[in-house]
């Protein structure tokens, strides 16, 4: 049953813990109770073997989706390279990267992942970013009792519907369901009067979703909006033309778009072309998350540039979050760029392991076995360079929502986010609570969060 009650728009967004603004990490919500981890591990207890650690890393490293893929292997070889220098992991195993290119397609995906581990023998396998892939190889790697640590693939249906009782497989981005929710918070915030809103998203699940949930949550947010035109162009479209013409028909206030990779980049500079950034405002979930250098000069200032609910390289900035400050330093100085959410992700996904095998080994002694090390990454809280993680025991880690608007920076070749519009939500206050019904078991709605939002959320008035 939905629920009918109302409330003001300023007080179920402030309800919501959202911060405006270059705003404290505790008033973020990014400093946490949980396991924090950050002591170095003295001295492994037992016998440790010196053989390799094998990791298999997938990801997008041809295609439009390389601007999010490269990013991906330079944080996971940095985190092996760092691990690897102090003797490897527990001061003996040294990690051996094995990767592949994700854009092969979801079969051949699930081939080499089956590969990775039978012929190559591999101890964890890690990566992925697009929301077709996960669902296909999480039940694999449960198949095979492989150790994952999804990087990104952020779809809900992995764990609401592929896999809803996880043992070997984590993930460390956010849920999906937050970017379109991140998004629809944002819009609420920043430009309440608008009502015609025309959508562009993927085909295909990330899409689906996005534009599921934003419609979920900006329809309680902002009631009387109307959606006034769709777009869904395929993954790698190159000629945005169509779309841009049929939006811009419509007249709408608002543009909302999951577009993203080269993708976007794509888009953008069509748009451009028609003047659509001056005829509407855009909000989008994921503009920002390609690598910050391959957004131009040219990127319109004032967009809502998202960043998958996640990380972008400026924020947290300054000396308020040193693991920041010192993670981009660091990932500049090896790759003469700026990380992007990708590369934070990939980067922690190793050093979330090091830490509970570093763990592990404190109880077991010697090398721990897989289930000891899973025993640890569950319910593990990390101080990360985007603020603080929690792995939930559903193997779903947690990282606050974050987004923010583009602007012009002098200190940049690219458009970047203006450090005084960045906007952060906890992300308790945005997903369905741990335990909440799955789809299939007492509703029908397509994800855990559209029951969640359609069941809890109130319709606002202004």
């Amino acid at each position: 049953m939905e629920r009918t009650s109302t409330t003001s728009r300023r007080g179920f967004l402030n309800s919501l813990g959202m911060a405006v603004g270059g705003a404290g990490l505790a008033g973020a919500g990014m400093i946490g109770g949980a396991r924090v981890l950050k002591a170095e591990q003295e001295s492994p207890k037992g016998r440790i073997p010196d053989t390799p650690y094998k990791v298999g890393h997938m990801t997008l490293l041809t295609g439009a989706g390389a601007v999010l893929g490269e990013p991906s292997l330079k944080g996971h070889t940095m985190a092996a390279e760092e691990i690897n220098a102090k003797g490897g992991l527990l001061g003996k195993r040294k990690i051996e990267t094995i990767t592949a290119d994700e854009a092969a397609g979801t079969d051949a995906n699930v081939k080499e992942l089956r590969r990775m581990k039978l012929d190559a023998n591999i101890d964890l396998f890690t990566g992925v970013i697009s929301s077709a892939n996960t669902p296909a190889l999480g039940p694999v790697a449960e198949e095979l009792s492989l150790l994952t640590i999804f990087t990104d693939g952020c779809t809900d249906f992995l764990f609401d519907k592929a896999v809803p009782n996880p043992k070997f497989i984590f993930r460390i981005t956010n849920i999906q369901s937050a970017d379109g929710i991140t998004a629809a918070v944002g819009v609420a915030q920043t430009w309440p009067n608008v009502r015609k809103i025309a959508h562009i998203h993927p085909d295909y699940a990330y899409g689906r979703n996005a534009f599921e949930h934003f419609t979920l949550a900006i329809e309680r947010l902002l009631p009387g909006t109307e959606v006034v035109s769709e777009n869904w162009p395929k993954l790698g479209t190159t000629d945005f033309t169509a779309h841009i013409t049929k939006i811009m028909s419509t007249s709408p206030d608002l543009l909302v778009s999951s577009v993203w990779g080269g993708d976007y980049i794509a888009l953008y500079k069509q748009a451009l072309r028609y003047g659509l950034f001056d005829k509407m405002k855009v909000a989008s979930t994921i503009a920002f998350g390609v690598a910050p250098h391959a957004i131009g000069k040219d990127h319109p200032e004032g967009v809502l540039a998202g960043v998958h609910s996640n990380y972008y390289f400026t924020y947290p900035g300054g000396d308020r979050w040193p693991l920041n400050k010192s993670f981009v330093q660091r990932y500049y100085e090896r790759w003469k760029e700026y990380p992007n959410f990708q590369s934070e992700g990939a980067y922690v996904a190793l050093h979330l392991l090091k830490s509970a095998i570093e763990r592990a080994n404190k109880l077991t002694g010697g090398w721990p076995e897989d289930e000891a090390i899973i025993s640890q990454l569950e319910g593990l809280g990390m101080d990360t360079p985007s603020g603080y993680l929690y792995m939930r025991p559903d193997h779903q880690a947690y990282k606050d929502a974050v987004t923010g608007f583009s602007k012009n920076l002098p200190q940049y070749e690219f458009a970047a986010w203006d450090p005084d519009r960045i906007i952060t939500i906890p992300i308790r206050n945005i997903t369905a609570p741990l335990g909440w019904p799955k789809p299939g078991t007492t509703h029908n709605e397509s994800t855990a969060a559209a029951n969640w939002i359609k069941t809890t959320w109130p319709k606002v008035s202004a």
